[in-house]
């Protein structure tokens, strides 16, 4: 967990865990800031979250600690604690849409995107190409295990932020060329410069403007889309 372990490096101070929510979809940790990270669920049998009911009795940088768990509920958590920590520089941010950016770089090149993305069916007209890998691949879809294969031969590459939880995010960067134009993408993606060391060419993300709105709406199960109170960012390298 190599670029994990450098990103945690760069957090300033830690800070008391507020607030921690757990949606179907989505799951805020609030200390510094408000973090968000996708909710991802181990197959079954479940197993139990550590410390549940004590978690705010924690302090942020003990929840990151969670970020490096077999458990993906665990890993869930540990990186919205980690995004509830690090400072986002928006004089270096703009506010667009990250399919819009895919497509201008990816239109007539050979385009990966690890993860199915809602924007995945109009941007396979415009790619000469379109890979999606996918753990629980969809019609059309690979299975992850192609990226080996995949990722070497893609002129543009989209990786979802969750690439953290399931601890594929270094093998994931390791795979793509070095000429290739990657982007990490989704609101579990940490906003940190960092990552352009590692071949990231630009971070779409979000930052939560309004906690007390976001986690409302993640509590009562919002899809992404549904989330009021954030904001979608990009930061290039």
């Amino acid at each position: 967990m190599e670029i994990l372990d450098e990103i945690i490096t760069c957090v300033k101070s830690d800070s008391p865990v507020r607030q921690v929510f757990c949606g179907i979809h989505w799951t805020a940790v609030v200390s510094r800031y408000c973090g968000l990270s996708s909710t991802f669920q181990d197959p079954p049998p479940h197993r139990p979250v550590r410390d549940v009911g004590g978690l705010t009795g924690k302090t942020a940088l003990d929840l990151v600690e969670y970020a490096r768990s077999d458990s993906q509920v665990e890993a869930s958590i540990g990186m919205a604690a980690l995004n509830s920590l690090l400072d986002v520089d928006e004089d270096r941010c703009d506010e667009r849409n990250a399919y819009e950016i895919l497509v201008e770089k990816g239109k007539g090149k050979n385009v990966a995107i690890i993860g199915h993305f809602p924007f995945v069916p109009k941007l396979r007209n415009q790619a000469r190409n379109l890979w999606v890998l996918e753990k629980n691949p969809r019609e059309g879809d690979l299975p992850a295990g192609e990226a080996e294969t995949v990722l070497p031969s893609a002129d543009v590459v989209g990786i979802t932020g969750t690439a953290f939880i399931n601890h594929t995010v270094d093998r994931l960067l390791r795979l793509c060329r070095k000429a290739a134009w990657v982007m990490l993408v989704g609101a579990t993606t940490p906003f940190c410069p960092v990552l352009f060391d590692y071949g990231v060419d630009m971070i779409a993300g979000s930052k939560v403007m309004d906690a007390e709105k976001a986690i409302r709406c993640i509590s009562e199960g919002a899809t992404f889309r549904q989330i009021k109170g954030v904001r979608h960012l990009i930061m290039k390298k």
